[in-house]
């Protein structure tokens, strides 16, 4: 299926047969979608260059889920329920949503797919509640990502339900040694390493020399990452998440996921919007939406450091 006004996508064969939406912009810039698991698998810029990262062993086959790219947790974030990690959304086939109600937008993107996932009587029984979860993937004018995920709770029981979420966007850094995010200093995080113990992050940047994985409360709605050797930053802005994960299983980690490739870990960082600490209820009838929104930018230098402080202004 080719773009046109009526489809501004492209339906495609993926990796194993998988089908896959590409979204194309004016100047080149491109993203890639997987109906399976709703899962962006790439983000080009108008030089080509890809700005996420794919695990370089990522399985494209049903059930396990695709490693890298962006990810979507739901309903559950990791181990925080009873459910499998991350929730069932990462490994279901989504729909593409013809009829979407209207989404409020300021952001003029012409490229763009409305998908839908509603759950199946397996997903039933491990998580008995009616839902439908639309996601909207649009490539803006400037080459900004935009993932727009709306929740609704369907239930005829009148019975609320509760879930947590997660944009586990992996992002392709040069090399994570070189790399500094800006945005979260000073902020209280749970530590995923010492028994999510509760700390304050202290020091005026996030640098990275061994396995990271933290969860931060109640932060900004701007976040930049900073990769020095690509002069480029990542601005993560973010609406209806109050969380942000910051994850990098360094060498040791990285050997005992089968899915991963032992060096992969120098070249990506996971930033990820989330609502875990207080998460979502909706009742029935309710509807949540939670926005990410990405861009990369040119970093500038002033005495040898990266300015992120216009870039976070």
């Amino acid at each position: 299926m080719a773009a046109t006004e009526r489809h501004p996508f492209e339906l495609a064969k993926g990796i194993n047969g998988l089908d896959k939406i590409i979204l194309r912009e004016s100047r080149g810039r491109s993203a890639e979608i997987y109906l399976y698991g709703s899962h962006v698998t790439s983000w080009k810029n108008e030089n080509g260059e890809e700005l996420l990262h794919l695990s370089s062993k990522a399985i494209f086959k049903p059930p396990k889920p695709i490693r890298g790219g962006i990810p979507l947790c739901f309903p559950q974030f990791s181990n925080f329920g009873t459910l499998e990690s991350h929730g069932f959304a990462r490994n279901r086939i989504w729909e593409i949503d013809a009829s979407p109600p209207p989404l409020p937008s300021n952001s003029c993107s012409n490229a763009f797919v409305d998908l839908i996932l509603r759950p199946t009587e397996d997903d039933l029984k491990i998580w008995p509640h009616n839902f439908e979860y639309r996601l909207r993937v649009a490539l803006g004018t400037e080459g900004e990502l935009t993932l727009t995920s709306r929740i609704r709770n369907t239930n005829s029981d009148g019975k609320p339900f509760t879930f947590t979420f997660a944009y586990h966007t992996y992002f392709s850094v040069s090399d994570i040694s070189e790399v500094r995010v800006e945005g979260l200093e000073t902020l209280d995080y749970l530590d995923n390493l010492k028994n999510r113990e509760r700390f304050t992050e202290q020091g005026d940047a996030i640098t990275f020399e061994s396995e990271i994985d933290k969860i931060y409360l109640s932060t900004p709605t701007k976040i930049a990452i900073l990769d020095h050797e690509k002069k480029r930053t990542f601005v993560i802005r973010k609406d209806g998440l109050a969380g942000a994960v910051v994850w990098n299983p360094w060498d040791k980690k990285s050997k005992t996921i089968s899915d991963l490739g032992d060096e992969d870990y120098k070249h990506f960082l996971c930033v990820e919007a989330a609502a875990i600490e207080r998460p979502i209820t909706l009742k029935p009838g309710e509807e949540w939406k939670g926005r990410l929104e990405l861009s990369a930018v040119p970093s500038s230098y002033s005495s040898g450091q990266l300015d992120p402080k216009k870039v976070l202004e």
